[in-house]
Protein backbone atom coordinates (compact mmCIF):
# COMPACT_ATOMS: atom_id res chain seq x y z
CA UNK A 1 0.00 0.00 0.00
CA UNK A 2 1.63 3.57 -0.65
CA UNK A 3 2.26 5.64 1.56
CA UNK A 4 4.94 8.42 2.92
CA UNK A 5 4.16 8.22 6.65
CA UNK A 6 7.18 6.50 8.78
CA UNK A 7 6.35 3.13 10.24
CA UNK A 8 6.97 3.87 13.85
CA UNK A 9 7.05 1.34 16.83
CA UNK A 10 3.62 0.21 18.06
CA UNK A 11 3.97 -0.43 21.59
CA UNK A 12 5.60 1.51 24.18
CA UNK A 13 6.83 1.27 27.67
CA UNK A 14 6.68 -2.07 29.46
CA UNK A 15 7.54 -5.19 27.68
CA UNK A 16 4.75 -7.74 26.84
CA UNK A 17 3.78 -10.11 29.71
CA UNK A 18 2.63 -13.82 28.64
CA UNK A 19 -0.13 -15.59 30.18
CA UNK A 20 0.07 -18.31 32.22
CA UNK A 21 -3.74 -18.97 32.46
CA UNK A 22 -4.43 -22.17 30.73
CA UNK A 23 -6.60 -22.40 27.02
CA UNK A 24 -10.18 -21.55 27.76
CA UNK A 25 -9.82 -20.73 31.20
CA UNK A 26 -9.30 -16.99 30.65
CA UNK A 27 -12.70 -14.86 31.31
CA UNK A 28 -13.70 -11.96 28.95
CA UNK A 29 -14.93 -8.63 30.45
CA UNK A 30 -16.64 -6.78 27.62
CA UNK A 31 -17.35 -3.48 28.71
CA UNK A 32 -19.14 -1.05 26.67
CA UNK A 33 -20.81 2.49 25.87
CA UNK A 34 -23.02 4.13 23.36
CA UNK A 35 -21.51 7.12 21.46
CA UNK A 36 -18.06 7.96 23.30
CA UNK A 37 -15.60 7.70 20.74
CA UNK A 38 -12.69 8.75 22.23
CA UNK A 39 -13.56 11.35 24.51
CA UNK A 40 -12.27 10.49 27.26
CA UNK A 41 -9.30 11.69 29.56
CA UNK A 42 -6.51 8.78 28.15
CA UNK A 43 -7.22 10.18 24.44
CA UNK A 44 -6.45 13.63 25.39
CA UNK A 45 -9.47 15.61 26.15
CA UNK A 46 -10.69 17.23 28.71
CA UNK A 47 -13.46 15.25 29.74
CA UNK A 48 -12.43 13.96 33.37
CA UNK A 49 -12.70 9.91 33.73
CA UNK A 50 -10.32 9.32 35.94
CA UNK A 51 -10.99 5.39 36.30
CA UNK A 52 -10.69 5.35 32.64
CA UNK A 53 -7.18 7.56 33.24
CA UNK A 54 -6.08 4.47 35.80
CA UNK A 55 -7.37 1.81 33.52
CA UNK A 56 -5.40 3.22 30.95
CA UNK A 57 -2.47 3.25 32.70
CA UNK A 58 -2.97 -0.40 33.53
CA UNK A 59 -3.70 -1.88 29.81
CA UNK A 60 -2.70 -1.46 26.20
CA UNK A 61 -4.64 1.53 24.90
CA UNK A 62 -4.95 1.70 20.89
CA UNK A 63 -4.75 5.48 19.71
CA UNK A 64 -5.93 4.18 15.95
CA UNK A 65 -8.71 2.13 16.87
CA UNK A 66 -12.00 2.07 14.09
CA UNK A 67 -15.52 0.45 14.23
CA UNK A 68 -16.65 -0.96 11.37
CA UNK A 69 -20.21 1.16 11.11
CA UNK A 70 -20.53 4.30 12.92
CA UNK A 71 -24.22 3.65 13.81
CA UNK A 72 -25.02 1.51 16.57
CA UNK A 73 -26.38 -1.67 16.02
CA UNK A 74 -23.94 -2.17 12.89
CA UNK A 75 -20.84 -1.56 14.74
CA UNK A 76 -22.04 -3.99 17.87
CA UNK A 77 -23.34 -6.36 15.53
CA UNK A 78 -19.70 -6.55 13.66
CA UNK A 79 -17.45 -6.54 16.77
CA UNK A 80 -19.31 -9.03 18.12
CA UNK A 81 -19.31 -11.66 14.92
CA UNK A 82 -16.26 -10.56 13.73
CA UNK A 83 -17.80 -9.70 10.37
CA UNK A 84 -18.94 -6.47 7.92
CA UNK A 85 -22.49 -5.39 9.34
CA UNK A 86 -23.67 -6.02 5.68
CA UNK A 87 -22.17 -9.70 6.09
CA UNK A 88 -23.56 -10.85 9.74
CA UNK A 89 -26.94 -9.03 8.19
CA UNK A 90 -27.00 -6.01 10.23
CA UNK A 91 -27.69 -2.85 8.22
CA UNK A 92 -29.85 -0.93 10.47
CA UNK A 93 -31.15 -0.94 14.01
CA UNK A 94 -32.09 -3.79 15.74
CA UNK A 95 -34.72 -2.00 17.35
CA UNK A 96 -35.81 -0.92 13.85
CA UNK A 97 -36.58 -4.45 13.02
CA UNK A 98 -33.27 -5.08 11.60
CA UNK A 99 -31.63 -8.76 12.46
CA UNK A 100 -28.24 -10.84 12.32
CA UNK A 101 -28.16 -13.44 10.13
CA UNK A 102 -27.55 -15.87 11.51
CA UNK A 103 -27.47 -15.45 15.78
CA UNK A 104 -25.14 -18.35 16.01
CA UNK A 105 -22.61 -16.40 14.98
CA UNK A 106 -22.72 -14.32 17.62
CA UNK A 107 -19.38 -14.31 20.14
CA UNK A 108 -21.68 -15.30 23.29
CA UNK A 109 -22.78 -17.51 21.19
CA UNK A 110 -19.81 -19.12 20.23
CA UNK A 111 -18.11 -19.07 23.46
CA UNK A 112 -21.24 -20.70 25.59
CA UNK A 113 -20.07 -23.53 22.95
CA UNK A 114 -16.57 -23.21 24.47
CA UNK A 115 -17.83 -23.92 27.95
CA UNK A 116 -17.94 -20.49 29.30
CA UNK A 117 -20.64 -19.03 31.40
CA UNK A 118 -22.49 -16.04 28.83
CA UNK A 119 -23.76 -13.29 30.82
CA UNK A 120 -25.78 -9.65 29.89
CA UNK A 121 -25.82 -6.75 32.36
CA UNK A 122 -27.57 -3.54 30.44
CA UNK A 123 -26.99 -2.37 26.92
CA UNK A 124 -27.27 -4.56 23.83
CA UNK A 125 -28.00 -3.80 20.71
CA UNK A 126 -27.71 -6.66 18.46
CA UNK A 127 -31.09 -8.20 19.02
CA UNK A 128 -34.46 -6.64 19.55
CA UNK A 129 -36.31 -6.93 23.00
CA UNK A 130 -37.89 -9.74 22.88
CA UNK A 131 -34.85 -11.75 21.00
CA UNK A 132 -31.80 -11.57 23.29
CA UNK A 133 -31.72 -15.00 24.09
CA UNK A 134 -30.93 -15.91 20.50
CA UNK A 135 -27.85 -14.14 20.53
CA UNK A 136 -26.59 -16.91 23.08
CA UNK A 137 -26.28 -15.39 26.74
CA UNK A 138 -27.29 -18.24 29.65
CA UNK A 139 -27.80 -15.19 31.89
CA UNK A 140 -29.66 -11.85 31.60
CA UNK A 141 -29.31 -10.00 34.75
CA UNK A 142 -32.09 -7.86 35.79
CA UNK A 143 -31.35 -4.40 36.27
CA UNK A 144 -33.56 -1.51 37.07
CA UNK A 145 -32.80 0.61 33.97
CA UNK A 146 -29.89 0.59 31.31
CA UNK A 147 -28.26 3.73 33.04
CA UNK A 148 -24.93 3.08 34.25
CA UNK A 149 -25.44 2.89 38.31
CA UNK A 150 -28.23 0.07 37.82
CA UNK A 151 -26.24 -1.79 35.34
CA UNK A 152 -22.59 -1.76 37.35
CA UNK A 153 -24.50 -2.84 40.41
CA UNK A 154 -25.88 -5.96 38.76
CA UNK A 155 -22.18 -6.56 37.00
CA UNK A 156 -20.78 -6.12 39.84
CA UNK A 157 -22.98 -8.66 41.78
CA UNK A 158 -22.27 -11.47 39.59
CA UNK A 159 -18.60 -10.88 39.67
CA UNK A 160 -18.79 -10.95 43.61
CA UNK A 161 -20.22 -14.15 43.45
CA UNK A 162 -16.70 -15.86 41.81
CA UNK A 163 -18.38 -17.72 39.43
CA UNK A 164 -16.20 -20.91 38.88
CA UNK A 165 -16.70 -21.51 35.42
CA UNK A 166 -14.83 -18.95 32.47
CA UNK A 167 -17.16 -16.25 31.65
CA UNK A 168 -17.97 -13.54 29.10
CA UNK A 169 -19.70 -11.08 30.89
CA UNK A 170 -21.41 -8.00 28.36
CA UNK A 171 -21.54 -5.03 30.37
CA UNK A 172 -23.59 -2.28 28.46
CA UNK A 173 -24.18 0.95 29.48
CA UNK A 174 -26.55 3.71 27.97
CA UNK A 175 -23.96 6.67 28.55
CA UNK A 176 -23.02 8.19 26.96
CA UNK A 177 -25.81 8.40 24.53
CA UNK A 178 -28.95 11.08 24.60
CA UNK A 179 -30.23 12.24 26.29
CA UNK A 180 -27.16 14.05 28.79
CA UNK A 181 -27.89 14.91 32.19
CA UNK A 182 -28.04 18.64 33.64
CA UNK A 183 -24.07 19.74 34.13
CA UNK A 184 -22.73 19.33 37.14
CA UNK A 185 -20.72 22.30 38.56
CA UNK A 186 -17.83 20.77 37.81
CA UNK A 187 -18.64 20.53 33.98
CA UNK A 188 -19.28 24.28 33.56
CA UNK A 189 -20.44 25.60 30.35
CA UNK A 190 -17.81 28.42 30.39
CA UNK A 191 -15.29 26.46 30.27
CA UNK A 192 -15.02 23.47 27.75
CA UNK A 193 -14.30 23.23 24.13
CA UNK A 194 -17.16 21.68 21.69
CA UNK A 195 -15.94 19.01 19.60
CA UNK A 196 -13.25 19.77 16.68
CA UNK A 197 -16.50 20.20 13.88
CA UNK A 198 -18.40 22.32 15.57
CA UNK A 199 -18.17 26.11 16.74
CA UNK A 200 -17.32 27.42 19.76
CA UNK A 201 -21.03 28.97 20.32
CA UNK A 202 -22.74 29.20 24.08
CA UNK A 203 -25.32 26.51 22.48
CA UNK A 204 -22.59 23.85 21.75
CA UNK A 205 -20.39 24.97 24.95
CA UNK A 206 -23.86 24.12 27.24
CA UNK A 207 -24.41 20.81 24.80
CA UNK A 208 -20.42 19.83 25.38
CA UNK A 209 -20.78 20.19 29.29
CA UNK A 210 -23.87 18.02 28.83
CA UNK A 211 -21.95 15.27 27.42
CA UNK A 212 -19.03 15.56 29.94
CA UNK A 213 -21.87 15.41 33.01
CA UNK A 214 -22.91 11.96 30.82
CA UNK A 215 -19.21 10.58 30.68
CA UNK A 216 -18.40 10.83 34.25
CA UNK A 217 -21.77 8.64 35.12
CA UNK A 218 -20.34 6.62 32.69
CA UNK A 219 -16.40 6.53 34.14
CA UNK A 220 -17.97 5.68 37.24
CA UNK A 221 -20.10 2.41 36.85
CA UNK A 222 -17.14 1.30 34.35
CA UNK A 223 -14.92 1.84 37.44
CA UNK A 224 -17.27 0.12 39.98
CA UNK A 225 -17.58 -2.94 37.74
CA UNK A 226 -13.18 -3.19 37.54
CA UNK A 227 -13.38 -2.51 41.54
CA UNK A 228 -15.69 -5.49 41.70
CA UNK A 229 -13.59 -7.54 39.71
CA UNK A 230 -10.56 -6.91 41.46
CA UNK A 231 -12.33 -7.38 45.11
CA UNK A 232 -13.26 -10.70 42.99
CA UNK A 233 -9.81 -12.05 42.89
CA UNK A 234 -10.58 -12.26 38.86
CA UNK A 235 -8.63 -9.13 37.43
CA UNK A 236 -5.40 -11.81 37.06
CA UNK A 237 -7.38 -14.23 34.62
CA UNK A 238 -9.96 -11.44 32.87
CA UNK A 239 -9.32 -10.26 29.98
CA UNK A 240 -11.00 -7.00 29.97
CA UNK A 241 -12.34 -5.25 26.32
CA UNK A 242 -13.35 -1.77 26.83
CA UNK A 243 -15.21 0.06 24.47
CA UNK A 244 -17.40 2.02 22.56
CA UNK A 245 -19.53 1.88 19.61
CA UNK A 246 -18.55 4.87 17.70
CA UNK A 247 -18.51 8.38 17.73
CA UNK A 248 -20.34 11.06 20.03
CA UNK A 249 -23.77 12.21 19.01
CA UNK A 250 -23.27 15.30 17.56
CA UNK A 251 -23.09 16.91 13.74
CA UNK A 252 -20.36 15.02 11.65
CA UNK A 253 -19.84 12.82 13.79
CA UNK A 254 -21.55 9.75 14.70
CA UNK A 255 -22.88 7.99 11.56
CA UNK A 256 -20.27 9.57 9.77
CA UNK A 257 -17.64 7.68 8.19
CA UNK A 258 -14.95 9.74 9.46
CA UNK A 259 -12.73 9.58 12.45
CA UNK A 260 -15.25 11.71 14.32
CA UNK A 261 -17.47 8.81 13.82
CA UNK A 262 -15.56 5.92 13.12
CA UNK A 263 -12.76 6.45 15.82
CA UNK A 264 -13.20 4.62 18.85
CA UNK A 265 -11.47 4.65 22.70
CA UNK A 266 -9.85 0.85 22.93
CA UNK A 267 -8.25 -0.65 25.73
CA UNK A 268 -7.37 -3.98 26.82
CA UNK A 269 -5.80 -5.53 29.67
CA UNK A 270 -5.48 -9.01 31.28
CA UNK A 271 -3.49 -12.22 30.36
CA UNK A 272 -1.56 -12.50 27.35
CA UNK A 273 0.36 -9.16 27.44
CA UNK A 274 -1.98 -6.59 27.53
CA UNK A 275 -0.78 -4.59 30.51
CA UNK A 276 1.88 -2.02 31.52
CA UNK A 277 0.09 1.23 30.50
CA UNK A 278 1.65 0.86 26.77
CA UNK A 279 0.34 2.64 23.54
CA UNK A 280 0.05 0.96 20.30
CA UNK A 281 -0.52 3.34 17.15
CA UNK A 282 -1.15 0.30 14.94
CA UNK A 283 -4.27 1.09 12.51
CA UNK A 284 -6.90 -1.69 14.22
CA UNK A 285 -10.44 -1.83 13.23
CA UNK A 286 -13.53 -3.74 15.63
CA UNK A 287 -13.31 -6.89 13.89
CA UNK A 288 -10.10 -8.07 15.32
CA UNK A 289 -11.37 -8.06 18.81
CA UNK A 290 -13.20 -11.52 18.32
CA UNK A 291 -10.11 -13.06 16.28
CA UNK A 292 -7.80 -11.77 19.38
CA UNK A 293 -10.12 -13.21 22.14
CA UNK A 294 -10.18 -16.49 20.49
CA UNK A 295 -6.19 -16.74 20.28
CA UNK A 296 -5.91 -14.92 24.01
CA UNK A 297 -8.29 -17.70 25.19
CA UNK A 298 -6.65 -20.49 23.54
CA UNK A 299 -9.82 -21.33 21.71
CA UNK A 300 -10.25 -22.31 17.44
CA UNK A 301 -10.84 -19.41 15.31
CA UNK A 302 -14.43 -19.77 14.09
CA UNK A 303 -14.09 -19.78 9.91
CA UNK A 304 -16.66 -16.86 9.49
CA UNK A 305 -14.20 -14.30 11.18
CA UNK A 306 -13.15 -11.54 8.88
CA UNK A 307 -10.35 -9.40 11.21
CA UNK A 308 -6.98 -9.85 12.37
CA UNK A 309 -5.75 -10.86 15.69
CA UNK A 310 -3.91 -8.21 17.62
CA UNK A 311 -1.65 -10.63 19.12
CA UNK A 312 1.28 -10.40 16.53
CA UNK A 313 1.23 -6.85 17.81
CA UNK A 314 1.27 -7.18 21.61
CA UNK A 315 4.07 -9.89 21.31
CA UNK A 316 5.89 -7.08 19.20
CA UNK A 317 5.85 -9.70 16.24
CA UNK A 318 4.46 -6.94 14.11
CA UNK A 319 4.11 -3.00 13.98
CA UNK A 320 1.43 -3.15 11.58
CA UNK A 321 -1.86 -6.16 11.58
CA UNK A 322 -3.34 -4.43 8.42
CA UNK A 323 -2.83 -1.71 5.83
CA UNK A 324 -6.61 -0.29 5.76
CA UNK A 325 -9.46 -1.20 6.99
CA UNK A 326 -13.08 -0.23 5.95
CA UNK A 327 -16.18 1.22 7.69
CA UNK A 328 -20.04 1.61 6.58
CA UNK A 329 -23.64 2.88 6.62
CA UNK A 330 -26.74 1.78 5.10
CA UNK A 331 -29.20 2.81 7.67
CA UNK A 332 -29.63 4.75 10.58
CA UNK A 333 -32.52 6.49 11.76
CA UNK A 334 -32.91 6.52 7.56
CA UNK A 335 -31.78 4.91 4.39
CA UNK A 336 -27.94 6.89 3.95
CA UNK A 337 -25.91 4.49 1.44
CA UNK A 338 -22.05 4.76 1.81
CA UNK A 339 -18.81 3.17 2.13
CA UNK A 340 -15.42 3.92 3.01
CA UNK A 341 -11.83 2.90 2.90
CA UNK A 342 -9.28 3.98 4.90
CA UNK A 343 -5.25 4.04 5.97
CA UNK A 344 -2.68 5.64 7.65
CA UNK A 345 -2.15 8.61 5.37
CA UNK A 346 -5.73 8.63 3.07
CA UNK A 347 -9.70 8.06 3.49
CA UNK A 348 -11.69 7.30 0.09
CA UNK A 349 -15.47 7.57 1.17
CA UNK A 350 -17.95 7.03 -1.61
CA UNK A 351 -21.83 7.72 -1.50
CA UNK A 352 -23.99 5.57 -3.19
CA UNK A 353 -27.11 6.89 -5.02
CA UNK A 354 -28.12 10.32 -6.20
CA UNK A 355 -28.63 12.14 -2.62
CA UNK A 356 -26.67 15.16 -2.78
CA UNK A 357 -27.86 16.82 0.86
CA UNK A 358 -27.52 15.24 4.68
CA UNK A 359 -29.45 12.85 5.64
CA UNK A 360 -31.00 15.23 9.02
CA UNK A 361 -32.45 12.18 10.53
CA UNK A 362 -29.38 10.50 11.54
CA UNK A 363 -28.25 13.04 13.31
CA UNK A 364 -29.20 13.10 16.99
CA UNK A 365 -31.08 16.14 17.66
CA UNK A 366 -29.60 18.67 20.43
CA UNK A 367 -28.07 22.35 20.89
CA UNK A 368 -25.23 21.63 18.63
CA UNK A 369 -27.12 20.30 15.76
CA UNK A 370 -29.76 23.19 16.11
CA UNK A 371 -27.20 26.02 15.84
CA UNK A 372 -25.98 24.15 12.08
CA UNK A 373 -29.93 23.36 11.21
CA UNK A 374 -30.17 27.53 11.62
CA UNK A 375 -27.21 28.44 9.26
CA UNK A 376 -28.27 26.54 6.22
CA UNK A 377 -27.07 23.15 7.22
CA UNK A 378 -29.95 21.13 5.23
CA UNK A 379 -28.90 22.40 1.83
CA UNK A 380 -24.95 21.92 2.25
CA UNK A 381 -23.90 19.93 -0.97
CA UNK A 382 -22.11 17.05 -0.17
CA UNK A 383 -19.79 14.91 -2.66
CA UNK A 384 -20.27 11.46 -4.06
CA UNK A 385 -16.62 10.92 -3.82
CA UNK A 386 -14.21 11.96 -1.24
CA UNK A 387 -10.43 11.75 -0.67
CA UNK A 388 -8.99 12.83 2.58
CA UNK A 389 -5.21 13.35 2.91
CA UNK A 390 -4.99 12.33 6.78
CA UNK A 391 -1.60 14.41 7.23
CA UNK A 392 -2.52 17.75 6.15
CA UNK A 393 -5.83 17.25 6.53
CA UNK A 394 -6.90 15.23 9.85
CA UNK A 395 -10.07 16.32 10.11
CA UNK A 396 -11.43 15.21 7.06
CA UNK A 397 -12.58 18.59 5.61
CA UNK A 398 -11.28 19.00 2.48
CA UNK A 399 -11.88 17.02 -0.48
CA UNK A 400 -8.23 16.41 -2.40
CA UNK A 401 -9.49 14.03 -4.97
CA UNK A 402 -9.64 15.80 -8.06
CA UNK A 403 -5.44 16.68 -7.16
CA UNK A 404 -4.39 12.73 -6.34
CA UNK A 405 -6.65 10.84 -9.24
CA UNK A 406 -4.22 7.55 -9.05
CA UNK A 407 -4.78 7.98 -5.37
CA UNK A 408 -8.20 7.58 -5.58
CA UNK A 409 -8.70 5.37 -8.13
CA UNK A 410 -6.16 3.03 -6.25
CA UNK A 411 -8.54 3.09 -3.25
CA UNK A 412 -11.86 3.31 -4.96
CA UNK A 413 -10.94 0.18 -7.09
CA UNK A 414 -10.06 -1.63 -3.48
CA UNK A 415 -12.82 -1.13 -2.09
CA UNK A 416 -15.17 -2.23 -4.79
CA UNK A 417 -12.94 -5.43 -5.03
CA UNK A 418 -13.39 -5.44 -1.02
CA UNK A 419 -17.13 -4.57 -1.44
CA UNK A 420 -17.32 -7.54 -3.99
CA UNK A 421 -15.27 -10.23 -1.80
CA UNK A 422 -18.04 -9.75 0.93
CA UNK A 423 -20.87 -9.56 -1.10
CA UNK A 424 -21.97 -6.33 -0.09
CA UNK A 425 -25.78 -6.21 -1.63
CA UNK A 426 -24.72 -2.52 -1.97
CA UNK A 427 -22.65 -3.51 -5.59
CA UNK A 428 -26.59 -4.51 -7.12
CA UNK A 429 -28.36 -0.86 -6.15
CA UNK A 430 -29.98 0.38 -3.37
CA UNK A 431 -31.09 -1.69 -0.88
CA UNK A 432 -34.39 -2.81 0.07
CA UNK A 433 -35.22 -2.22 3.99
CA UNK A 434 -36.27 -5.48 5.44
CA UNK A 435 -40.29 -6.07 6.36
CA UNK A 436 -41.33 -4.82 9.37
CA UNK A 437 -38.43 -2.58 9.79
CA UNK A 438 -39.35 1.31 10.15
CA UNK A 439 -37.55 4.11 8.68
CA UNK A 440 -37.23 7.43 8.72
CA UNK A 441 -37.94 9.93 5.68
CA UNK A 442 -34.26 10.90 4.44
CA UNK A 443 -36.13 14.49 3.59
CA UNK A 444 -37.25 14.54 7.34
CA UNK A 445 -34.83 16.66 9.91
CA UNK A 446 -35.28 14.64 12.96
CA UNK A 447 -35.19 10.77 13.80
CA UNK A 448 -38.19 11.54 16.43
CA UNK A 449 -40.84 12.48 13.36
CA UNK A 450 -43.09 9.82 11.83
CA UNK A 451 -41.45 6.65 10.47
CA UNK A 452 -42.01 4.56 7.35
CA UNK A 453 -43.31 1.20 8.66
CA UNK A 454 -42.32 -1.70 5.87
CA UNK A 455 -44.59 -4.53 5.69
Amino acid sequence: MPSSITRRRVLAAAPAIRSSAAPGHVNVLYLHSHDTGRYVQPYGHAVPTPNLQKFAAESVLFRQAFDAAPTCSPSRAALLTGMAPHSCGMLGLAHRGFSLNDPTRHMAHYLRSQGYLTVLSGVQHEAAAGRVPELGYERILKTESNRGPAVSRAAADFLESRPKEPFFLSCGFFETHREFPVPAPPDDPRYVLPPAPLPDTPQTRADTAAFHASARVLDQSMGAVLEALERAGLAASTLVVLTTDHGIAFPRMKCNLNAHGMGVMLMMRGPGGFSGGRVSDALVSQLDLFPTLCEAAGLTRPGWLQGRSLMPLIRGEREEIRDWLTGEVTFHAAYEPARAIRSRRWSYVRRFGQRRTPVLPNCDDGPSKSVWLDHGWRTEQLDPESLYDLVFDPAESRNVIAQHPKEAAHWRSLLKQWMRDTNDPLLEGDVPPPPGSRVNNPDGVSPREPFIEYD
